[in-house]
């Protein structure tokens, strides 16, 4: 342990940030996830940072008895999304949603949903090109949850600029209306999330299917900048073989590449309802715990530079139009939160300790 230190440490001094290894996985490019025909226009919408005002309207109380089966699936029911166009005019679209997810659909007052835009309609509006993504929306009609939601949605902004391979988010303002008695449930801050063929398009890979993924089946640079990214977010809800909270793209080189995603559970998020895995050895979520994957040690010191080039950029998203719009007391205990982690991957000793020596799988030599 002492000699990984040294090297770690020797390492510091003399590596600079440099391209990743490439890897050739075992495992074959099969089971694909489908790309509709239209996909290549999915992106425009989430190149906006304009949040969008929009009401939706469905039958709440039929939409929380739907349950998800072994499969994930669950019915779809009618809906209905209104905004305000560019031109002032109002736009009404009939649309279909989901239920999804486990926790939030059992404890929420408002369940996770998937929407299912039909192509034709949504040509015409804003939510051109859009399929079937996912909208993270409030779990209970109280500011305290959120400010949970506006938390996470940081997260996925800060992923973006680490790597391409990341969902893009778009925040919404949205009214909440239940369609059998026609009154207001809530008006909360939800944000709608990239779909995963999207994602695949933008780096010219492929969504892949396949779970399993051991250390050596992943691009270690792109493998290390998840584990080091959940770290510092206090993010352990995930597991790269399992794909839980995760996703696996197969990239023209033959590297495989981790993306992940839901962080409500994370301690930067610090949402009270969060829990720890009872078998892992930290009691809460803000206490970090690194679950990525064992690399080599010049490549932790890789992407360290590359989390160390972009603080100023991560730090900047919560001072900007968007940041803004949480408290003040939040920003100011996330970006304290940060700074912890930014110690730690700065310290040699405590970067091997608490990185290195704690990934999973073998450690190289």
């Amino acid at each position: 342990m002492m000699r990984a230190r040294w090297a770690f440490a020797a390492l510091f001094v003399a590596a600079a940030a440099g391209a990743q290894k490439s890897v050739t996985s075992k495992k074959a490019a099969r089971d694909t996830v489908r790309t509709p025909h239209d996909s290549a226009k999915v992106s425009r919408f989430f190149q906006s940072q304009e949040p969008i005002t929009a009401t939706l309207t469905t039958n709440i109380k039929r939409l929380k008895g739907d349950k998800v089966d072994k499969d994930g699936n669950a019915p779809w029911r009618a809906a209905t999304l209104s905004y305000t166009g560019a031109d002032g005019a109002a736009v009404e679209m009939p649309i279909k949603v989901k239920v999804r997810g486990i926790w939030r659909l059992k404890n929420c007052e408002f369940p996770p949903v998937r929407i299912n835009f039909s192509s034709s309609v949504a040509k015409p509006t804003v939510f051109r090109g859009l399929d079937k993504p996912k909208l993270v929306s409030y779990c209970r009609d109280q500011d305290e949850y959120e400010d949970y939601v506006l938390r996470e949605f940081q997260l996925y902004r800060i992923y973006q600029l680490l790597s391409p391979a990341s969902h893009a988010v778009r925040l919404m303002r949205l009214t909440y209306v239940d369609s059998a008695s026609g009154k207001k449930l809530a008006t909360r801050y939800g944000f709608m999330e990239e779909e995963p063929y999207s994602v695949a398009i933008r780096v010219n890979g492929r969504m892949l299917k396949i779970a399993g993924a051991l250390p050596d089946d992943l691009a270690p640079f792109q493998s290390a900048l998840v584990g080091v990214f959940q770290y510092m977010i206090g993010n352990t809800d995930f597991g790269l073989g399992a794909l839980h909270n995760a996703e696996l793209l197969g990239m023209p080189s033959g590297e495989y590449w981790p993306v992940v995603y839901d962080f409500d559970f994370s301690g930067a998020v610090n949402a009270k309802y969060a829990t720890v895995d009872p078998r892992l050895r930290n009691h809460t979520v803000r206490e970090r715990l690194y679950r990525g994957y064992c690399v080599p040690l010049e490549t932790y010191l890789k992407v360290f530079a590359l989390f160390n080039a972009k603080k100023d950029a991560i730090y900047a998203l919560y001072a900007d139009s968007l940041g803004k719009r949480l408290r003040p007391a939040d920003v100011k205990e996330t970006l304290r939160y940060f700074d912890d982690f930014y110690k730690t991957i700065n310290d040699p000793p405590s970067a091997t300790q608490s990185i290195a020596e704690a990934c999973l799988g073998t450690k190289p030599k």
